[in-house]
């Protein structure tokens, strides 16, 4: 199954750990976000944990280093090797197209896959091969993107062809598909998973920081910025209303621990109860 053909250039020649562990506050912030939202719902070490799209490992490496017993998939070579490089057990592989068993693993992350899946066909198989591999009651974590949240962002020309569209097509870098959040959802309850929830990673300091990049040109916006802006997403999470100002999401769901509860769930999902 073939990939966007603009993926594997992009990371290629990427630096994807560096995003996350820079010293950008943003990277920061997405960082310490995802691990202590994942930390919250994770069964204890050493579970199982298959990071599909977990590129060069860096939330796979914190999970090895506290125990988890981590697989990392990825379709870029590059990533893998990268991965490998840590000491990291990694292999090539498609969130559309898992070659690990049925109920293999205790939970199953999926923080990247999503951003490059524009067809809703990819984005379904995705999350239904997260289904299969994962064990009964166990858990799948899944990033996505926010098409609102770019409505705050000023200075983007393309913030209402996302609002509208979903999708940011580049002539540089790989076609980049944006949810609704309550599509998100509904995609996790379609492919049976239930317990769910939706986080905003950044919560609604994203574009705050972002203007403060731009106003001081620098990236790392000290301590002060970056407890702030934690401040305000942890916030966020008790107020659903605010999950639409923050860019990057993440839903955490469960496979149900029966077939006949997964029977029970709606068609479509409910809004997020986070």
């Amino acid at each position: 199954m073939a990939l966007l053909p603009d993926i594997t250039a992009f990371y290629g020649a990427g630096d994807e750990a560096g995003r996350l562990t820079s010293g950008r506050t943003i990277g920061t912030v997405e960082l310490v976000r995802t691990q202590e939202i994942l930390r919250a719902h994770l069964p204890p070490s050493p579970a199982s944990v298959l990071d599909v799209g977990g590129g060069p490992g860096v939330h796979a490496r914190w999970l090895a280093d506290s125990g988890y017993e981590v697989l990392v998939v990825d379709p870029v070579d590059k990533h893998v090797g990268q991965a490998r490089n840590q000491g990291l057990a990694a292999c090539l592989g498609d969130s559309r197209e898992l070659v690990q068993g049925d109920v293999s693993f205790d939970a199953v992350l999926m923080l990247g896959p999503l951003y490059h899946l524009p067809d809703s066909t990819g984005r379904a198989r995705a999350w239904r091969e997260a289904h299969r591999v994962v064990k009964p009651g166990g858990l799948v974590a899944a990033a996505a993107l926010n098409r609102y949240a770019k409505l705050l962002d000023l200075d983007s020309p393309h913030a209402l062809d996302i609002a509208t569209t979903g999708l940011r097509v580049r002539p540089d870098g790989p076609t980049t598909y944006y949810h609704d959040p309550s599509d998100l959802c509904a995609e996790a309850w379609q492919a049976g998973l239930g317990d769910l929830a939706v986080y905003g990673v950044h919560g609604p300091a994203f574009e705050a920081l972002r203007a403060e990049e731009r106003r001081t040109g620098t990236k790392d916006l000290g301590a002060k910025a970056l407890e702030a802006a934690l401040a305000a997403a942890r916030f966020a999470d008790g107020h659903p209303e605010l999950v639409v100002s923050s860019l990057h999401l993440l839903a955490v769901a469960r496979r149900p621990r029966t077939p006949e509860a997964s029977r029970l769930l709606p068609a479509n999902g409910p809004e997020s109860r986070r």
